[in-house]
């Protein structure tokens, strides 16, 4: 059984949560929005210190726990299709 269609579910659901985050660091102001934007791991700082919701806690765990997830099955799925498409040499040779 394939796994990739799990880890362009997790992916999708991690981008949903990520949205979240963009559009409310934009509100908030253009200079924080481009630097959760553009910046590796300021968007995991300002999750935990700057983001304001009603439903903070389910959309940072989904965000942290889909992209890791996302990341395990597109590995495992791309171990998968490396391994099918590995070509061995006739045993004659």
């Amino acid at each position: 059984m394939s796994v990739l269609p799990f880890a362009i579910l997790f992916a999708v659901l991690a981008l949903v949560c990520a949205a979240f985050l963009l559009m409310h660091a934009f509100r908030r102001s253009v200079g924080t929005g481009m630097m959760v934007l553009l910046i590796p791991f300021y968007v995991l700082f300002y999750a935990f210190s700057q983001f304001e919701h009603p439903r903070k806690n389910l959309i940072v765990t989904g965000f942290m726990a889909c992209s890791v997830l996302a990341a395990v099955f597109l590995g495992l799925g791309g171990h998968g299709v490396a391994s099918a498409t590995a070509h061995v040499a006739p045993s004659g040779f």
